[in-house]
């Protein structure tokens, strides 16, 4: 147990180098991991928003191998898209993606550069002590008014290594509540959706190996007009 004023063991695990370590290896060994249809139906949902708003331009923060991307390029949206894993990278650039290695906490775009912001299960690696400042750059570079939508899986506001991963080092995740989330977001702007679904199985099954209560968060706020 940490000692007052020191932190978690598992923050020692949460920097940005031992992440995309794991994810290089991951995009090795595991290429492509299957999305849920609640998963699939939000992003479509999405993509009619962006649309009924005459929105054609998205970002995406955590880009994976693509798979998002293709759907959102094949629905004639500019998409560009960051990742903190060159390899993961690789994959997307290969299907044709305007794809890049960057951080999240430092995003190397203008300010009010993208009318949307689309990350899916990549701000749970975000540590309680830095969500703020991400959440901040997003709406930076996010044009006043924008819709950034967000995906994670829940938790009981803990800090933990997944127990699961047999690439080391394990993923560092910050497991929220949907209070906290709440919370967190509505200090950068309005929450106009906010939706869960229960953990499935196989496929649909989230990290932790089943050790885990939780299920997925999806929200969708606007950043401030002024």
């Amino acid at each position: 147990m940490a000692q007052a004023g020191e932190d978690p063991p598992a923050l020692h695990h949460s920097g940005e180098e031992r992440l995309a370590a794991f994810y290089n290896q991951r995009a090795v060994l595991h290429p492509e991991h299957p999305l849920t249809p609640q998963r699939v139906q939000q992003r479509e949902r999405f993509i009619a928003r962006l649309k009924a708003e005459g929105r054609h331009a998205v970002l995406e923060i955590g880009s994976g191998p693509g798979v998002d991307g293709l759907k959102f390029v094949q629905a004639g949206i500019h998409y560009t898209g960051v990742d903190i894993s060159e390899e993961q990278v690789r994959l997307a650039t290969a299907k044709g993606l305007n794809v890049s290695v960057a951080s999240t906490r430092n995003l190397p775009f203008a300010d009010g550069a993208f009318p949307a912001v689309w990350t899916m299960s990549t701000l749970l690696h975000i540590p309680n002590r830095d969500i703020d400042d991400v959440v901040r750059e997003l709406v930076r570079v996010a044009s006043p008014g924008a819709p950034i939508a967000v995906g994670l899986w829940s938790g009981e506001d803990e800090e933990v290594l997944n127990p699961e991963d047999e690439i080391q080092p394990p993923r560092f995740f910050s497991r929220r509540s949907d209070a906290a989330l709440r919370r967190i977001f509505g200090r950068h702007g309005e929450i106009e959706e906010f939706v869960t679904w229960p953990e499935g199985a196989g496929a649909e099954s989230g990290p932790g190996a089943g050790q885990w209560t939780q299920h997925y968060q999806f929200l969708v706020f606007r950043t401030p007009l002024a």
